[in-house]
């Protein structure tokens, strides 16, 4: 088995560097969302320049947090593709690099475009290809979420020293008709090839997050930075096979 990852038979169908002033919204939706929307989170999703930003050729997705009669609140920035690039197999790749601190949970993710032909969640399928849970930022998970009762397969990558807020990595996926593979800096780390259907035969969209708190990432502590806590996202590409 292949263990390092390969572009042979690959062409570039879309990228974005990040390098315009403004993020290019024929390409992204910026998502809004109440808090707790999904897995018990604590922030909101809102499109401010606090929360999502760009910067020296960065997306910069920055969690923030307020006091109001002593209780906090929570902003935090996602955008996604949907219904702007949708793509059915493909290799999906970013440079990016995580805060750190309880609470966290920076994502990079692939999502059934519409889920009312295919099923709702968990029926539809979902792909993370980077989840690194701030008070854990050595480890990378990889993980396929499918199936009714809801079942998944995870894989994960330890950096042997540093961690990924350090500086930028590189996280992949491989997604075809047979197996999906999952790659850090060009390494696989973690293959799947069997579920009880297809391996998710239709469109599906990238969404780039960053999440504060959750039912499984757990919540901030009073040791947990807002001041510095960044997504920052170098770049995102996607790659599928020649015809």
């Amino acid at each position: 088995m292949e263990n390092t990852l390969s572009y042979g038979g690959y062409a570039l169908v879309f990228e974005d560097h990040f390098d315009a002033p403004e993020l290019d919204r024929s390409r992204w939706n910026v998502e809004l969302h109440e808090p707790g929307w999904v897995n018990e989170e604590l922030q909101e999703y809102v499109d401010r320049a606090e929360n999502i930003c760009l910067r020296d050729s960065s997306l910069l997705l920055r969690p923030v947090k307020t006091i109001r009669n002593g209780a906090a609140s929570y902003t935090s920035g996602r955008i996604s593709t949907q219904y702007k690039r949708d793509f059915t197999y493909g290799l999906f790749e970013a440079q990016l690099k995580v805060p750190r601190g309880p609470g966290f949970l920076p994502a990079f993710w692939l999502m059934t475009t519409d889920e009312d032909t295919y099923g709702q969640w968990p029926v539809c399928g979902e792909i993370d290809i980077m989840e690194i849970q701030g008070q854990l930022p050595r480890t990378s998970y990889g993980t396929i979420h499918y199936g009714l009762p809801h079942r998944q397969d995870q894989g994960a990558f330890t950096l042997p020293s540093g961690d990924f807020s350090e500086e930028y990595h590189t996280f992949s996926l491989e997604w075809g008709p047979e197996a999906i593979r999952w790659y850090v800096d060009g390494r696989l780390f973690h293959r799947v090839e069997q579920w009880p259907s297809a391996p998710f035969p239709h469109d599906m969209y990238i969404i780039l997050n960053l999440a504060v708190g959750g039912s499984w990432v757990g919540y901030p502590d009073e040791t947990t930075d807002f001041g510095s806590a960044v997504f920052a996202v170098d770049y995102v590409r996607v790659y599928q096979k020649k015809q």
